[in-house]
């Protein structure tokens, strides 16, 4: 009998001994982003959409055999927390970090990447030094802006206000547009009211009513979060009835329901390609893409928005690369390959590193979109770069 109990002892050892061997440890990516704190709206949509595309980085689809984990950290929305945080990532020696996913972050964070790991950010706002380590996804504020200024062109609205926030993006936004509006293509559109808001404040109505008071035709309104239905309600109580266009920080159904009730009657934002309804005809890679994103979020309640994009197409770029180039693949060799890529098909568009260093997408990947209350989601009013869509 005891020899019988040490020989089931030995077999159960040996069993959990095999089934350790056995068992693939996952590969493990560092994310962060701000899950807590003013800017969680955008952080939570990205943290779901990596969660769900975990489901599809496994097998072959994963890292040399490994199924892709991302490890999250939160920001806490605070630019010194992403330090404190990037900090100690870096000092584990990965390839690549993906996050944050806003302005301040990011570029908070990116000094200490100097020499790698290479930092995917998931903020369009940002714009890294060709050739470095930080890399930035979806469409640059200027070329966002530049499609929008164009449509409005188009459509004879040439009297434009403006009101942005006084953070990071909104006087990126501020500096893109008066830039563009030096070109010639843009001569005739005049900005005829600026203003400016701390997105602290709980009223934007002075500076609403000075723009109103301008009499623009169309008015830009360049902030995220709860700022932004800060100027929606300013808007809405001084019976300001133009066009409103916004960043497409700004394109997700729950702010949408969340305004619902102040936003503007006609709600204008350019987007990259993410939308199914995109009017262009996109290469079979990049629809493989999109029924990708959309497969990832069945059953799951939840309908992906911009926020959501804005981590997917990264996401999958760096495990592309990761899966190409090997797992203990040294961050200048990641960074090489990447600046190098052209003509991948991602979910905002086909991506050409070597046309556009560090993020592979311009104003040819930009539409229009409207906000459709009935049909409660963005139906384009452009073609690509603006250009408005023929009656």
């Amino acid at each position: 009998m005891k020899k019988l109990c040490r020989l089931l002892s030995l077999c159960v050892v040996l069993t959990c001994a095999t089934s350790v061997s056995y068992a693939i440890e996952p590969f493990n990516i560092d994310v962060v982003l701000p899950l807590t704190g003013g800017a969680a709206f955008l952080g939570k949509a990205e943290q779901l959409a990596l969660q769900q595309a975990e489901k599809q980085l496994v097998g072959a689809q994963g890292i040399d055999g490994h199924p892709v984990k991302f490890v999250f950290h939160d920001d806490q929305s605070s630019p010194q927390t992403a330090v404190q945080l990037a900090t100690q990532i870096v000092a584990t020696g990965p390839s690549v970090v993906l996050g944050s996913a806003v302005v301040a972050m990011c570029n908070a964070m990116a000094p200490l990447m100097k020499s790698g790991p290479v930092l995917y950010c998931l903020s369009p706002g940002i714009h890294p030094a060709a050739g470095s380590f930080v890399f930035t996804s979806s469409v640059a504020t200027g070329d966002l802006a530049a499609a929008l200024l164009r449509y409005f062109n188009q459509k004879g609205l040439k009297k434009i206000g403006l009101i942005t926030s006084t953070d990071a993006s909104g006087q990126d936004a501020a500096r893109n547009i008066k830039e563009l509006l030096k070109q010639p293509e843009f001569k005739e559109i005049q900005l005829v009211g600026e203003a400016s808001f701390n997105p602290a404040d709980v009223s934007a109505s002075s500076q609403i009513q000075r723009i109103k008071g301008a009499g623009p035709d169309a008015l830009i309104a360049w902030s995220t979060g709860a700022a932004i239905g800060t100027v929606f309600k300013a808007i809405s109580e001084s019976g300001l009835n133009i066009p409103v266009a916004t960043t497409d920080g700004n394109m997700t159904y729950a702010q949408m329901a969340q305004y619902s009730t102040i936003l503007p009657k006609t709600l204008l934002i350019p987007s990259p390609q993410w939308l199914p309804d995109a009017p262009h005809i996109a290469p079979a890679g990049q629809a493989e893409s999109k029924r990708a994103f959309a497969a990832a979020y069945e059953g799951t309640g939840v309908k992906p928005d911009a926020a959501s994009s804005f981590a997917w197409d990264p996401a999958m770029m760096a495990v592309a690369a990761l899966r190409k180039l090997g797992p203990t693949v040294k961050a200048e060799q990641l960074r090489s390959y990447l600046s190098q890529l052209k003509g991948v098909s991602g979910l905002n568009g086909i991506y050409d590193f070597t046309a556009v260093a560090q993020r592979g997408l311009s104003d040819a990947n930009v539409y229009v979109t409207k906000w459709d209350a009935d049909k409660k989601t963005w139906i384009p009013v452009s073609e690509a770069r603006g250009i408005p869509l023929k009656q």
